[in-house]
């Protein structure tokens, strides 16, 4: 658990127990969510919790997500046409009750959703000029992730869920988005307010998965 420490002399120092708590409290109930209500999130509370992406730490600086807002129907139907064909070729590599589990799982995030959001990331931004990703270039693609986990916990805050398809193929998403050469498909993000809430994955709750406790086999000590 979190622990609370005295405020350093003339800084800020730790939040409060209180705060800490509300803080665990959120992480638990981040959700992956794949199923919405259809009621709109107007504009004010998307652009709020958008921009909290933007308080995500970025190597060198170089903030390189680059977010794209899909509104459009025509390009909606072609990254739901991409996901069915994806989605189904991922149920033909299950076997057994595995395959049965899998097309159970309900994944409606991209017809109900009422904001659609796809992220990436710029391979090599200006800004940051270079630094800390010369030795590790993946690092950019860290940093959006980074940001999309910001924003993330920012609409959980807000009352919304946020889902993340993985179910694509990049490249059609790029062509589909019209996507500047070189940008790396790095999301395609579900927001909108939760047809239900959960503390527990839904993943977990459908048996395909259990989360699990830090083992000694993933915290090492050297």
């Amino acid at each position: 658990m979190l622990q609370h420490k005295p405020a350093a002399p003339g800084g800020q120092g730790a939040f409060d127990p209180a705060f800490q708590a509300d803080l665990l409290r959120l992480f638990r109930w981040r959700r992956d969510v794949r199923q919405f209500r259809t009621d709109p999130v107007d504009d004010a509370l998307f652009r709020s919790v958008t921009a909290a992406a933007w308080l995500a730490p970025s190597v060198g600086l170089s903030q390189p997500w680059r977010f794209v807002t899909v509104d459009d129907p025509v390009r909606r139907a072609a990254i739901r046409a991409n996901f069915a064909r994806c989605n189904q070729a991922a149920l033909d590599a299950q076997r057994g009750e595995r395959a049965a589990l899998y097309a159970r799982l309900k994944l409606a995030g991209l017809d109900q959703a009422p904001r659609h959001l796809a992220v990436f990331a710029e391979p090599d931004p200006a800004q940051g000029s270079g630094l800390g990703r010369q030795t590790m270039a993946q690092t950019v693609a860290y940093s959006a992730v980074l940001a999309i986990h910001t924003l993330w916990l920012a609409a959980r805050a807000a009352g919304l869920g946020l889902g993340w398809v993985s179910i694509l193929e990049p490249d059609a998403v790029n062509a589909t988005l019209d996507i500047p050469p070189g940008w790396q498909f790095i999301a395609y993000l579900c927001l909108g307010f939760p047809a239900a809430e959960s503390d527990t994955p839904a993943l977990e709750t459908a048996g395909w998965e259990q989360r699990r406790a830090p083992t000694t086999e993933t915290l090492l000590r050297r």
